[in-house]
């Protein structure tokens, strides 16, 4: 993360919520900075660290390295949900489909898939329901991506007894289509109109209009040309969830939190400030590279 990009975030939580602005004690001692609380709060959730490994670096105990990281993750939710994480406008889906046609997937606007989170602190009572296959005790997130990383739909909180249709079953990825509030798309598939864009997945998804799975065991030329293809471009999900760990080592080890719903609050959290990142990241590309 750019220095800019973190002191906006760091104006914008403490605008929302006077826990950040810098006030005396009773004793009338200078207390923690808006500077300090994010910058313990961000190193707890980039480097995985837990909350009282900052005692000597920031001179701040663990209880208030924890205050903070609730009142940060809630201040960044509250004041970004809106903006980054939200479904595709119709300038957003004209860049989607456009970049998927050069792709030559007509009609595409990213993949979908589900990550496992591993919860260490399960309740004893939960770990039944939270326990998979491997014994361990985890939580789903279901996103989908787009070819730049950026993540346009997260649902989060199905126990790992589920598998991808079970999560696909009560996510609300749909709700905008039945709604009626989805931009409308139109292209032309071998001289036939469709008015509906897609995702790709994998074969465990079900044989929907709105999923294009790849071909499984093909044997004419252009059937694995078309697995090829689609295999490809369904990277992109693979690789938003390997980005959104690695720029969050808090996500890739087995969680320490206890309650369920900071967990979820935690991972928008983490998924806002990734497409934060993203767009910071592609404005800078084209303020270097752009030869207009």
């Amino acid at each position: 993360m750019r220095k800019p990009l973190f002191l906006h975030i760091v104006e914008a939580a403490t605008a929302n919520d006077q826990y950040f602005q810098q006030r005396r004690d009773a004793t009338g001692r200078q207390g923690f900075s808006p500077i300090q609380k994010c910058t313990a709060t961000m190193r707890v959730l980039a480097y995985g660290t837990s909350a009282d490994a900052l005692d000597e670096y920031l001179r701040m105990s663990e209880t208030l390295t924890r205050d903070a990281l609730v009142t940060f993750v809630e201040g960044v939710i509250s004041c970004f949900r809106e903006e980054y994480l939200r479904s595709p406008n119709r300038d957003d889906l004209a860049r989607l489909l456009h970049v998927g046609e050069e792709r030559e997937f007509l009609g595409m606007v990213g993949s979908i898939d589900c990550m496992h989170w591993e919860w260490k602190n399960c309740p004893t009572a939960w770990a039944g329901q939270y326990a998979g296959r491997s014994g361990k005790t985890t939580i789903i997130l279901e996103v989908v991506a787009s070819y730049d990383l950026w993540i346009w739909h997260a649902f989060f909180g199905t126990p790992v007894s589920c598998n991808d249709i079970n999560v696909l079953q009560i996510s609300p990825i749909f709700d905008d289509v039945l709604e009626g509030r989805a931009p409308k798309v139109s292209y032309t598939v071998n001289d036939r109109e469709n008015n509906m864009d897609y995702y790709l997945t994998d074969d465990i998804y079900p044989s929907w209009a709105a999923f294009v799975k790849s071909i499984s065991s093909p044997q004419l030329r252009k059937h694995k040309l078309f697995a090829e293809h689609q295999e490809v471009a369904r990277k992109d999900v693979k690789r938003a969830f390997g980005v959104l760990q690695a720029r969050f080592a808090f996500l890739h080890r087995p969680c320490l939190v206890w309650d369920k719903y900071m967990m979820g609050k935690i991972m928008t959290e983490c998924i806002i400030i990734h497409n934060m990142i993203v767009e910071d990241e592609r404005h800078t590309y084209l303020h270097y590279y752009d030869p207009s």
